[in-house]
């Protein structure tokens, strides 16, 4: 199982999770999404390695943008 994190900017409400989850589960290969409001992380779960760009364009279509790590 691969783990991957990600903090998105923008999220605000339960909403916002739900938004974020849905999009980002529907990706081809992940099996879980973790979304933690409080910090805006978003912990993607697979069996393989799921490209960054499909988890942006995910989170971008649910409304919200994946902060640039620092």
């Amino acid at each position: 199982m691969t783990t991957a994190t990600y903090t998105v900017n923008g999220m605000t409400c339960g909403h916002c999770v739900s938004s974020v989850t849905e999009e980002v589960g529907g990706i081809p290969g992940v099996s879980g999404v973790r979304v933690d409001l409080g910090t805006g992380l978003v912990t993607v779960e697979s069996d393989a390695p799921v490209d960054a760009a499909l988890i942006r364009n995910a989170v971008v279509e649910a409304g919200y943008e994946v902060a640039d790590p620092s």
